[in-house]
């Protein structure tokens, strides 16, 4: 959104708070900002260790306003307490307010109480409602239901997010999906090398931690009787156990370990298809961006909105044998690949961007201060 459009716009002064604030959301909160004339705060902290996420403070158009985290406990017991909160809404005094949908974020109820005393709108935003089991699990349920509730408007990462809001209790009416993105709408597509000429070309990209499932990559195309090159970029804390098991099984894989901006566009730019076997979506959508088709496994909801209108394939997650079948289908029809390689492009262009986001956020900033 390098130029604001009168019909995107939210008039007032907008807080929004993350429990952490990553790298790759800084495009998205600078877009935002200039979406709001009254200007856009930040209010994010520190993550865990254990997590290696790229943190960041370095806004350029949006504020930013530093939480002290609090991490308790572990697991599915794991809560958060942003110290400083209270402080922060009163010194940026928002006329709307967007957190976190998660109930696990002790201050935001907090938050969302200090708000509607001031009769001002609350928006949460978050990945769904997903199922809760064990122990005291009616009671949970419950307590999200009556958390979820609270918000104005609720804007979901998908279609799948916004799904289970609704079987959560929440109005249709007060649910929008912006779908994740992460960048800006892609240039024109580039060439590619042609793929009769040579050996095919696949592709993985992220932090290389056992819910990516790259092991199940390495073994789908190690039972292909044509094998194709595997370049898998990035690193983390399985990577030396993923290679050993390369040279197992799969010799041909090679690992380029952690790129960015030209590096990153180097692969893919040469490859031919985009494999994600496990967990995540940013790295699909800057695949897409770059005109290439994907596999996926079905995740959060995420994916599966990306995978659409025939540009790549859903696989079902930690299945090897359907993973090896969909490998041998798409590598089976080279022009197929890049007529869906040129869908992928498409629809990050139209749909799966950060503008198209912003919009989506700006536009229930407006319904969520007229509900008030």
């Amino acid at each position: 959104m390098e130029e604001k459009r009168g019909e995107c716009l939210y008039p007032g002064r907008v807080g929004l708070q993350q429990r952490v604030l990553p790298s790759y959301r800084i495009s998205f909160f600078d877009r935002l900002a200039k979406a709001c004339e009254g200007g856009l705060s930040v209010f994010a902290g520190e993550s865990r260790s254990e997590e290696a996420i790229l943190k960041t403070d370095c806004l350029e158009v949006a504020h930013y306003a530093s939480a002290h985290n609090l991490h308790i406990l572990r697991g599915s017991y794991y809560i958060c307490l942003q110290l400083g909160l209270m402080k922060w809404l009163r010194d940026w005094d928002p006329e709307a307010l967007i957190l976190e949908a998660n109930p696990r974020y002790l201050a935001n109820r907090v938050g969302i109480t200090w708000m509607h005393d001031r009769d001002r709108p609350v928006l949460g935003w978050g990945l769904g409602a997903q199922p809760i089991r064990g122990t005291l699990a009616g009671l949970r349920k419950r307590a999200r239901r009556g958390f979820l509730r609270r918000f104005d408007v609720l804007l979901a990462y998908s279609n799948l997010g916004a799904e289970q809001y609704r079987a959560a209790g929440v109005p249709p009416e007060r649910i929008l999906v912006a779908t994740n993105a992460v960048s800006p709408p892609p240039p024109s597509l580039p060439e590619r090398p042609p793929l009769a000429e040579r050996s095919p070309r696949l592709l993985f990209v992220g932090r290389l931690q056992a819910r990516k499932r790259v092991d199940l990559l390495l073994r789908a195309c190690a039972s292909l009787e044509e094998q194709p090159d595997l370049w898998v970029v990035g690193d983390g804390p399985a990577r030396s156990e993923l290679e050993s098991l390369a040279r197992e099984v799969y010799p041909r894989a090679s690992f380029a370990g952690a790129q960015h901006g030209q590096a990153l566009d180097w692969f893919f730019a040469r490859a031919d298809l985009f494999v994600l076997p496990g967990t995540g979506g940013l790295a699909v959508q800057e695949a897409m961006g770059h005109g290439l088709p994907v596999i996926v496994a079905e995740g959060d909801g995420t994916q599966n909105d990306l995978v659409a209108e025939g540009n790549g394939w859903l696989v079902p997650p930690g299945d090897v044998n359907a993973l090896s079948e969909t490998l041998r289908e798409a590598l089976a029809n080279p022009i197929q690949l890049r007529e869906m390689g040129v869908k992928s492009h498409r629809l990050v262009q139209e749909r799966f961007n950060i503008d198209a986001m912003v919009d989506v956020f700006v536009r229930a900033l407006n319904l969520a201060a007229g509900e008030r």
